[in-house]
């Protein structure tokens, strides 16, 4: 039985107790990938011999991973370090390991793609490095079988308008970063909620939806826009300079609940007049009492574009082709583990009243690198962000077997940043000239190859 909880103060020690000595940071990153049929682009079911639980299958018995089911059905694979899992709408993610060096992160990452490639390619699917599934609609996307998602799905359609595209058609790359103490997670929090807009920009990768432009670079944030708004976006008191792990478990107990879990089966919460976690925390559900492992839980429905756990989890970017995957957390290692480039990433974006922070970000969505902040295009400040990063990955001086430090994982964006593009608008160029509006040609021009992803 999970600890009981009493008071906000037990919700407050929660945040405490991840803080970690410097010597203990690590960098975790969680990868969605789409997968589409290899002929035409549309997502492939859960379901069926061609479809994503048979790609798990394979994985268990050509690569040893130990399957995990509910009520039958393969959700997820459990791999000596690492996990594998799915989102909604059958999005494969690899859930990586607590690793010290983004070398490590490399490693597993590209052991992951080569073995994701050959299961693939014998069902007739790709892998393909978008933010979002080109072609098909959500109601030609089969829902998981996964009781949280088919309680998350009909609520979403009463918060907003465009939670159930979230659901079924994106896909991100999360970087999750430890903290000291209090003070360290709140600047990191606080700063990486800032830089929202500039990472929206320059890993904007989802301009192509329900078959054609959708007119944004970042149609995936676009969507978070309009999606559940009591749960997700920038809060404004993370900007506060007093900002404590007091505010965010504030926050979070005013959050609706979607359900508890006991003995593995899901009790619905959703239904109105709905219950957040400060009513349940004072007054219970029915028997039910508030748990450790309740809030950890809870935690995990908090949307925000950085949310608080037991470490800092970066949510922003849109997925990328395997080449760039790695770029995320080596961005994030370089400028939150070194405390000149904290400080040096914070003044880029410090002078940002948080109306013009959200103005900002929705001209991200729309316009990725081209969109400004005042007399600066996002492109400036992107690589300029991406140089602060890398300057704090040469001073960490974590090297590989060649002698190389964690920077070289930046050099392929920042090249492109520096030229003026993101993936986005590489596609919209292709999609309207060598590819020439087929999907055969987006497969063939986004699908994971074999080749080095570094």
């Amino acid at each position: 039985m999970s600890e009981l909880l009493e008071k906000k103060d037990d919700l407050i020690r929660y945040f405490r107790e991840g803080g970690k000595p410097r010597a203990q940071w690590r960098t975790g990153t969680e990868y969605e990938k789409v997968v589409v049929r290899s002929a035409d682009a549309t997502a492939i079911p859960y379901s069926g011999d061609g479809g994503v639980e048979s790609i798990l299958r394979r994985m268990v018995a050509d690569y040893g991973f130990e399957p995990e089911d509910e009520h039958g059905h393969i959700l997820a694979l459990k791999g000596e370090r690492a996990e594998i899992t799915l989102e909604p709408g059958g999005q494969i993610e690899l859930s990586g390991e607590q690793c010290e060096t983004i070398h490590c992160a490399y490693a597993e990452f590209a052991t992951h793609v080569e073995q994701l490639i050959d299961v693939t390619s014998k069902i007739g699917a790709n892998v393909l490095g978008l933010g979002m599934q080109p072609v098909s609609r959500i109601d030609q996307i089969e829902l998981l079988p996964k009781a949280r998602y088919h309680i998350m799905y009909p609520y979403m359609a009463r918060m907003g308008k465009l939670g159930q595209r979230m659901m079924k058609q994106t896909a991100g790359v999360q970087a999750n970063l430890d903290y000291s103490d209090e003070a360290d997670a709140m600047r990191k929090l606080r700063v990486s909620m800032g830089i929202v807009p500039i990472l929206y920009a320059i890993f904007a990768n989802s301009p192509l939806s329900d078959g054609g432009l959708n007119g944004y670079h970042s149609f995936r944030g676009h969507i978070w826009t309009d999606t559940d708004n009591q749960r997700s976006g920038v809060p404004q008191f993370v900007f506060r300079d007093d900002c404590s792990f007091e505010d965010y478990a504030e926050y979070a107990l005013d959050v609706p609940m979607y359900f508890l879990i006991r003995n593995h089966e899901y009790i619905d919460l959703t239904k109105p007049p709905g219950l957040t976690f400060r009513q349940y925390l004072a007054n219970g559900y029915g028997r039910e009492r508030a748990t450790v492992d309740d809030w950890t839980n809870h935690l995990t429905t908090i949307f925000t574009e950085v949310r608080l756990k037991k470490y800092v989890e970066v949510r922003t970017a849109d997925s990328q082709p395997p080449q760039f995957m790695l770029a995320l957390p080596a961005l994030l290692k370089g400028m939150l583990y070194d405390d000149d480039c904290l400080a040096a990433a914070w003044d880029l974006i410090k002078g940002w009243s948080y109306r013009e922070r959200i103005e900002i970000a929705d001209a991200a969505h729309k316009n990725g690198l081209d969109a400004r902040a005042g007399r600066f295009k996002l492109q400036a400040l992107g690589y300029e962000l991406m140089q602060i990063a890398a300057r704090g990955l040469e001073r960490q001086r974590a090297l590989n077997n060649l002698g190389q430090d964690e920077s070289i994982y930046l050099l392929r964006l920042m090249d492109l940043v520096r030229g003026g593009h993101s993936q986005a608008s590489l596609v919209i160029s292709r999609w309207k000239g060598e590819w020439n509006y087929d999907v055969g040609r987006l497969v063939k021009g986004c699908a994971y190859g074999a080749e080095s992803i570094l």
